[in-house]
């Protein structure tokens, strides 16, 4: 599984530096931050009203849609989904109530 992960952020990465027009990761890339969050923030208010729709293959679609753009902003960081399976990996063992306390949030 974290095999599609890791090669779809080595697709992202590797149009990091491609023409904006010739591909829609280099072109998101290139209108920075603020764009690449704005379709963060959208896709995630999309899998919000899939999930209160209960339409499974839409919530699915949204899903693949935030992931996808979120490697992006990743990659806009300099961070893949490496990254973020590590501290997944990091927290299992640990109590969500204590990982949580453990942040002071």
């Amino acid at each position: 599984m974290s095999d599609t992960l890791e090669q779809l952020a080595a697709v992202i990465e590797s149009r990091k530096n491609a023409d904006a027009d010739s591909s829609y990761v280099a072109g998101l890339l290139a209108k920075g931050m603020n764009a690449i969050l704005k379709k963060v923030g959208e896709e995630a208010a999309e899998i919000i009203i899939a999930a209160k729709d209960d339409d499974d293959q839409a919530l699915v679609h949204e899903t693949a849609d935030l992931w996808f753009h979120t490697l992006v902003m990743l990659a806009a960081r300099d961070l893949g989904p490496e990254a973020v399976l590590a501290e997944l990996e990091r927290r299992f063992g640990v109590s969500g109530l204590e990982e949580k306390a453990a942040r002071g949030k």
